[in-house]
């Protein structure tokens, strides 16, 4: 075991290393894909499932001015992955001048909607917020789908970045925000903009304890478990919490905490999302190597995510190793 150990945090080092300087590795020839899962600079990634592969569409993590662009993976196996660069960029987003987030993908009527946060938005003076793009395949090219913003100001005090789109039966919420407040809002048929709740609002805050961003939902046997980050993105501290609820707008009251720092792996583990497999669940995360302080290095990880006799999430366990090789189960 101590020689198996050895080889797999060899790998990962050098893995580390790739992520950094650009080095090749071959940790995608294991059975297991390692930690991190792709080479560079990524945080935020959203996973999901499109026909037979599996999908991360992450932030490019560096300074704010040069993040005017994103890059996806893809893969058949969730160990080797093919890069798609430069699937959307401020060429094509006019609107968009830095800071572009943490992208939300959708499938729809045989279209691909990318939604993204742009410009880091610091009050409603400012232009930016949440755009959306579109393409014919998921990898792009996507073009600019509304030609300005979705979502251009702060509702309920939430910032209009870090948004996630949750499919529940034939309707479509757009979860949202960040300064530490969150909000759900009706998206209409065509994702131009919105239908309002019963009581006449369109964007209703949800925000749970200790929520300061990255929202993610998923419904499981009938219930609605709701995922955020806790902490600051630049620190070592920050990490994911949840809570469950009957219904997509809560109440959502603050179980615990599932995927945090561990000193043996890694600081700074957070803003996720999940990838649901048949049966199988994955996280899907950035974290901060052991020794980085530079709040920019981040770098995306897989993990197994499973749950207790009652539904409960149990505590993620971070590992240098990844997940094993598996195909998109229908």
């Amino acid at each position: 075991m101590k020689i198996r150990f050895g080889v797999k945090y060899f790998v990962y080092s050098i893995t580390v290393l790739s992520a950094f300087y650009g080095c090749s590795t071959t940790k995608t020839e294991l059975a297991k894909g390692g930690n991190p899962v792709i080479t560079g600079q990524y945080a935020d990634p959203e996973g999901v499932i499109f026909g037979k592969k599996f999908w991360i569409y992450p932030t490019y993590s560096d300074d704010y001015e040069k993040q005017i662009y994103m890059d996806c993976f893809s893969s058949k196996d969730m160990v080797n992955w093919k890069k798609h660069s430069r699937i959307v960029d401020n060429n094509a987003i006019k609107w968009a001048n830095k800071a572009m987030w943490a992208p939300a993908i959708v499938e729809k009527d045989k279209k691909y909607y990318l939604f993204f946060g742009a410009n880091d938005i610091q009050n409603d003076n400012e232009y930016g917020g949440i755009g959306v793009a579109v393409s014919d395949k998921p990898e792009g090219p996507y073009k600019d789908y509304l030609g300005k913003p979705l979502i251009d100001k702060f509702y309920n005090g939430a910032q209009p970045i870090d948004q996630f789109v949750f499919k529940d039966d034939d309707q479509y919420y757009i979860i949202y925000g960040g300064w530490r407040h969150c909000n759900i809002a009706k998206l209409n048929n065509d994702f131009t903009g919105f239908e309002p709740f019963e009581n006449g609002e369109i964007f209703k805050e949800i925000t749970p304890r200790d929520y300061v961003e990255g929202p993610f939902m998923f419904k499981k046997d009938g219930k609605y478990y709701f995922m955020w980050s806790e902490g600051g993105w630049t620190g070592p501290d920050y990490k994911v919490a949840y809570a469950i609820a009957d219904s997509p707008v809560g109440p959502f009251k603050r179980i615990n905490t599932i995927l945090q720092r561990d000193p043996k792996i890694a600081t700074g583990a957070g803003h996720h999302s999940v990838i649901i497999n048949k049966n199988d669940y994955y996280i899907v995360y950035h974290r901060r190597p052991l020794g980085i302080n530079d709040a920019n290095k981040r770098v995306t990880c897989i993990d197994k995510m499973e749950f207790d006799e009652n539904g409960y999430i149990k505590p993620v366990i971070m590992t240098f190793e990844g997940v094993k090789k598996t195909k998109v189960k229908k």
